[in-house]
């Protein structure tokens, strides 16, 4: 437990900030799942519009630091790798 008053506010301030990236993340898993079932019934329409909301969710997470720059890219590359696939 902490001792400090500082570690003691620095406890109270990771524990709001856990709170508001977890709802961070899951809205952005959500919108990813979105994408990733419209491309799995095979609706390319339906797909590009889930994406439009998908990669800004992804690319904002990423300046969070909710998930790597990296990771965001990677997703939104192979989401739209697969979403091309579909016009073939």
């Amino acid at each position: 437990m902490a001792n400090t008053t500082s570690a003691k506010k620095a406890t109270r301030k990771i524990a709001r900030r856990t709170i508001v990236n977890k709802s961070r993340r899951t809205q952005m898993r959500g919108a990813v799942r979105t994408v990733e079932e419209a491309i799995k019934s095979g609706d390319r329409e339906a797909a590009l519009k889930a994406m439009s909301r998908a990669e800004p969710e992804l690319m904002k997470a990423a300046q969070r630091n909710i998930i790597h720059k990296n990771n965001a890219s990677r997703k939104v590359s192979r989401l739209s790798q697969r979403i091309a696939k579909l016009a073939k």
